[in-house]
């Protein structure tokens, strides 16, 4: 867990102080030792986080932890006596039982901020597709579909993320991203879900005390909303061999619109105007000076939550604890049609 400090005296315009880390794993404290060293920033360094709390040195928090550990975490720092700001890195939970109890708790708590770091609404094209989309130039959304396909799962601490006890499963840990965009070009909320998905390559050989692991590596994925519009999400993950990582096609009844990462390509047209009359730019956001693995979206993710931090209740988190559980729902009932082998029901997993 990473943690950020703003002190009460400093202006507006001036920056946070990285101040401290809460983590049990010593290769990742020492790694944190030597980031900081490097930029000759003064480190605390803690072995967990509820001795950060107790601390009093922080007075917003970054949860970066393995996705079963944010629950506790999450609850903790909610119910701790002093307030702090919290941006909480996707999933919100692994579970939708979990995101319902940390919303209830946070109701209490209406001196802090908490954000879910869905960060793939920041990517430049991402963004620049959505301001098509407000604009109504594709007209009624209809069909959202978003294509992912890419590396295998990194090597995490512990191997953490072979398994779906610890992630929610590859359609709530991966996925939760693309469920999210889903819901924000449809403008509705999620009715049912159909999936189907298997593990065909990645992990096969893999053991981990003995346990071989058991997270999907592909899956077609159907969402459908209330107002009609229906979501389509191609996963594969051994698909290195891909020009772009993501592909999302927005299709209205007067328009289609397409954005691709990591080419930062954009482009919309109209059924009127038909194929000589798409237009295409690149996607593009003076502030990001480096890109990094979400290609600059994780920086503008955090632009974003510090801004509303300092309109001090003035401004509601871009992602809220709510998006951050319809998304988890969606990765959920998608996980459990694969095992049902039928559709579900966002009803039926929120319940």
């Amino acid at each position: 867990m990473k943690n950020r400090r703003m002190h009460p005296q400093i202006e507006l315009t001036e920056a946070v102080a990285v101040v401290a880390i809460a983590d049990p794993h010593l290769p990742s404290q020492q790694q944190a030792h030597n980031l900081a060293r490097s930029f000759n920033w003064p480190l605390q360094v803690f072995s967990g986080h509820k001795e950060l709390l107790d601390s009093g040195m922080c007075d917003v928090l970054v949860v970066s932890s393995p996705n079963m550990t944010h629950f506790e975490i999450l609850m903790d720092i909610i119910t701790h006596p002093k307030p702090h700001h919290v941006l909480v890195e996707k999933p919100l939970c692994t579970t939708v039982a979990h995101c319902a109890k940390v919303i209830d708790a946070a109701k209490s708590r209406p001196d802090m901020l908490v954000q879910v770091g869905l960060e793939y609404r920041y990517m430049p094209p991402v963004a620049k597709l959505m301001d098509v989309v407000k604009g109504g130039i594709l007209g009624q959304v209809k069909m959202v579909a978003i294509r992912e396909h890419r590396f295998p799962f990194l090597v995490k601490v512990n191997n953490w993320n072979r398994f779906n006890c610890n992630t929610g499963g590859t359609l709530v840990e991966k996925c939760c991203h693309f469920f999210d965009l889903m819901r924000l070009f449809a403008s509705a909320n999620p009715v049912r879900v159909m999936a189907s998905g298997a593990i065909d390559v990645n992990h096969k050989d893999e053991t981990y005390d003995g346990k071989v692991p058991d997270i999907i590596d592909n899956a077609y994925v159907i969402v459908e909303f209330e107002n009609g519009s229906r979501g389509m999400l191609d996963l594969c993950m051994f698909a290195e061999g891909s020009k772009n990582e993501q592909e999302i096609s927005v299709v209205g009844d007067i328009g289609k619109g397409e954005a691709f990462v990591p080419e930062s390509i954009v482009r919309w047209g109209s059924r009127v105007e038909g194929r000589d009359g798409v237009k295409t730019l690149k996607a593009e956001d003076d502030r990001i000076k480096y890109d990094g693995l979400h290609h600059g979206s994780s920086y503008l993710e955090h632009l974003q939550f510090l801004s509303a931090i300092r309109a001090k209740g003035s401004q509601a988190p871009a992602v809220d604890l709510h998006d951050g559980l319809i998304s988890v729902a969606i990765g959920v009932a998608a996980q459990l049609s694969i095992e049902k082998g039928r559709f579900v029901t966002i009803e039926e997993v929120m319940e």
